[in-house]
């Protein structure tokens, strides 16, 4: 299968540091099993958590909902910032929901492409 990134008019923004560590986990993760979606996020200790898409017939779940079970799993009391990587156009709802819920509304939301070009943030909220 080629990977194709979306086409978009809308500016790449400039990402932190911490930010760009989310992006190369969330990639190396969604590479690894070559799944539909990769994601990352970094609790409010700074711990992060990498997940990719699981798509079992008994079980489906997001890429952002598994790093989402796993900080709160892990004891973590919230988020600061979240990566997907996916060929959607924007976050599910039920991602922006589960983020919303565990982290709260300021957690800042990055969406990029399988190849790790982020082409927009936003915040949970």
């Amino acid at each position: 299968m080629t990977e194709q990134a979306p086409v978009t008019d809308e500016p790449a923004p400039e990402l932190s540091a911490e930010d760009a560590k989310l992006v190369t986990l969330a990639r190396a993760t969604r590479a690894r099993i070559n799944a539909a979606e990769g994601a990352a996020v970094r609790d409010t200790d700074g711990r992060t958590y990498a997940a990719a898409t699981v798509d079992l017939a008994s079980l489906h779940v997001s890429a952002l909902q598994v790093c989402v079970a796993m900080a709160l799993s892990s004891g973590s009391r919230g988020l600061e910032a979240a990566v997907l990587l996916t060929q959607a156009d924007g976050f599910a709802d039920a991602d922006r929901a589960a983020i919303r819920e565990f982290g709260g509304g300021d957690v800042v939301l990055h969406r990029g492409d399988w190849r790790g070009q982020i082409g927009m943030s936003a915040t949970a909220g």
